[in-house]
């Protein structure tokens, strides 16, 4: 008697949208079942993968993150070209880190500076997000919306607090929006109610249900993207249907386990290798609850998550 694989029946499917402009575009969402399910229906062939620069030399970064990138990290433009020419980098991801208040307080024409000079030097998409300090992010996207006008970028984060400045400034200068809540399904969803009622394209938003990592807190956030993603294509909610986007470098390269050196932890193996594989399983994690773009900061990171995604579609 012949074995017949049993199959879900999805009545929805998660919004697909493009970024960045011409040949060099990426493309996000458009499964209609879940991770990797393609005996069931259509599944993303390429999950991009994005690389993190910043627009300040970070000084907290781990030595063995930090060695993969030497003395470019002082300047955004070729530090985005490496991630871009030699680490193929499917999207770079500037992070306006000092614009932050107690990291410099630079201010919006200085972050709009740099982005101009970043997006000049770059054929791949670019990824602008703020440093996290609601109020200043306002003034800063306001401005840096304006210069990245009309080239497919994506900003963020929106949240509760700002999301009406991020809308409005998204809109109009055509770009798409990360809109980030706080680790709740109901949160998340209430978010991109709020910014569709304020006018903006619900098919523009980027989902943020807030990363953690492995060993703090991966299960949680893993399980919240998982009900979204079911909400999405089970139950049809239009409100849930939105690509997600995980941020796992900058959580990932906080924790202990993955920064720690060998002399400070000797029985914890190759400081290198160690935080490499934590940031490369957090990221396969979080794309098998449904990630449709990933932000990971060491390039082996980026070869391995290519490389294992490669294989799974096979």
């Amino acid at each position: 008697m012949p074995f017949t694989v049993p199959k879900e029946i999805y009545n929805g499917k998660i919004n697909q949208l493009e970024v960045g402009q011409e040949q060099h575009k990426a493309i996000l969402g458009g499964e209609e079942v879940l991770p990797f399910l393609s005996f069931e229906g259509k599944v993303p062939l390429l999950i991009p993968l994005a690389l993190e620069i910043q627009d300040i030399e970070p000084t907290d970064w781990a030595p063995s993150l930090t060695e993969s990138y030497g003395d470019v990290m002082n300047n955004p433009v070729e530090w985005a070209k490496r991630c871009q020419d030699q680490y193929k980098a499917d999207m770079i991801c500037l992070r306006l880190a000092g614009t932050h208040p107690d990291n410099g307080d630079k201010s919006p024409q200085e972050a709009g500076k740099v982005v101009d000079s970043v997006l000049s030097a770059i054929q791949v998409p670019l990824m602008i997000l703020g440093s996290n300090h609601v109020e200043k992010d306002v003034e800063v996207m306001k401005h840096v919306a304006e210069v990245a006008a009309n080239t497919g970028s994506i900003i963020g984060k929106a949240q509760e607090k700002n999301y009406k400045t991020f809308a409005a400034v998204a809109t109009a200068y055509g770009h798409k929006l990360v809109a980030l809540s706080d680790l709740d399904i109901n949160l998340s969803k209430q978010l991109n109610i709020l910014l569709t009622q304020s006018g903006f394209d619900g098919e523009n938003i980027i989902v943020d249900a807030m990363s953690s990592t492995l060993g703090y807190g991966l299960e949680y956030t893993y399980s919240v993207m998982e009900r979204i993603r079911l909400a999405a294509l089970q139950q049809n909610d239009t409100m849930m249907q939105m690509p997600m986007i995980v941020d796992v470098g900058e959580v990932t390269w906080k924790v202990k386990e993955a920064k720690a050196t060998q002399e400070e932890q000797p029985t914890w193996g190759d400081a290198k290798q160690r935080g490499v594989l934590w940031e490369t399983l957090t990221a396969l994690s979080f794309i098998m609850a449904g990630g449709g773009l990933a932000v990971l900061r060491h390039p082996e990171a980026l070869v391995t998550v290519h490389k294992t995604l490669a294989e799974l579609g096979e």
